[in-house]
């Protein structure tokens, strides 16, 4: 998801909330509510509770400003869906065999678990960084359904999906969603990208091992994945000094500066850091003027994500201020597009999103260089 490149608008569907009437509903409740956390350790938006008849999903405020607001789905094998009376908005079959993918993320998780072949849409081909998908795009295989409004409903109808998996900023979008229900397809929100925790984003694997019938392997790789994130967080913890990181780089003459409170602050602080934003605390990236962020990266040591800049002079011809800032100075300057093809698909929105343990490994050993001798970074590479 190339976010500095192209801001979708986020796809969102306002369904009903239906009632499972395969058990009363004070029995439901306390049922999940028993099982709230048991097995989703680190993700906040979405619970999985298995029942006799099925699997039951429930997706918590799957856009930013949302309150309270929560989906469920109801996933069910071909041979127990007469058990569910529920909308069949809300029934999935599974194992899934046809899905479109309006987020990159959503391809990296599924090819984790082998399944990539059921991959028969995406919104916006050019974005996409995996090889196996974009040759499949090319042979016709999947299809670009488009993004904004902008979408084909003719192709979308054409690839037959038996899901379409969207994400959303608002609910302000119903009215696209609201044109696949008028098709008869299956919307599900995906909410990955809301998540504050790199755990927690990686571990919507889950949702995937659900959706395609294989969550042993979810859960086994999720474990693998936790284990070496905490393990580096380990490695880190107490190390001194830790260096002051900035972030991003300016638009139109403001800098939108990502809060304390986010994805990206948890991996610098996990990684031996201190985010030069950390007190701040907000639901969304904050929009400051250049010369206020100019001033306070006074007191920045490292550089990281600076947007679609690959040198030194792309900085420096944006702003010539810019380069008297001390990390540009003393040549500490990052950036999250190493992985990067012709397209333009940055594989950091990609595979990222269920590899933070390579991402923390990458900053960690820009933070503590000395720590990680010999180390090739993955996501991220030096600017000169």
């Amino acid at each position: 998801m190339q976010r500095y490149k192209l801001l979708y608008l986020f796809l969102s569907v306002s369904f009903l909330l239906m009632i499972f009437s395969s058990c009363s509903r004070d029995r439901k409740r306390e049922k999940i509510q028993k099982n709230t956390g048991g097995n989703i350790s680190h993700a906040e938006r979405f619970d999985l509770h298995a029942t006799d008849s099925c699997t039951i999903l429930r997706i918590t405020d799957p856009w930013q400003g949302a309150g309270n607001v929560i989906h469920e789905y109801y996933l069910v094998r071909d041979t127990g869906r007469m058990e569910i009376k529920a909308g069949t908005s809300k029934i999935i079959s599974v194992p899934v065999r046809r899905i479109i993918c309006m987020s990159t993320t959503h391809i990296a998780m599924i090819r984790a678990l082998g399944c990539q072949n059921s991959i028969v849409g995406v919104s916006g081909a050019g974005f996409v960084f995996d090889s196996d998908i974009s040759n499949r795009i090319s042979r016709g295989l999947v299809s670009d359904i488009g993004y904004d409004s902008g979408l084909n409903t003719e192709l979308i109808v054409k690839s037959s999906p038996d899901l379409v998996m969207i994400y959303g900023i608002g609910s302000e979008s119903a009215g696209y969603t609201a044109k696949f229900a008028e098709l008869g397809l299956n919307v599900m929100y995906n909410a990955d990208y809301l998540e504050t925790d790199p755990l927690g984003k990686a571990e919507w694997i889950k949702v995937f091992g659900a959706l395609y019938c294989c969550e042993d392997l979810a859960d086994s790789l999720f474990r693998e994945i936790r284990d070496s994130y905490l393990e580096i967080r380990e490695l880190m913890a107490g190390k001194v000094p830790k260096p002051v990181i900035m972030l991003g780089m300016p638009f139109r003459d403001t800098w939108y500066v990502s809060p304390g409170n986010s994805y990206i602050s948890k991996l610098i602080d996990d990684a031996g850091g201190r985010y030069l934003w950390k007190e701040t605390e907000s639901a969304q990236s904050m929009p400051y003027s250049l010369e206020t962020v100019y001033a306070a990266a006074m007191k920045a040591d490292i550089w990281l994500n600076t947007g679609s800049a690959s040198s030194k002079a792309e900085i420096t011809a944006l702003d010539k201020r810019l380069g008297s800032m001390p990390p540009f100075i003393n040549n500490r300057i990052y950036n999250n597009n190493k992985r990067l093809n012709l397209t333009g698909g940055n594989d950091y929105w990609e595979s990222g999103a269920i590899n933070p343990h390579l991402v923390l490994r990458d900053i960690a050993s820009i933070i503590h260089p000395e720590i990680f001798s010999g180390y090739e970074m993955v996501y991220y590479r030096k600017i000169e």
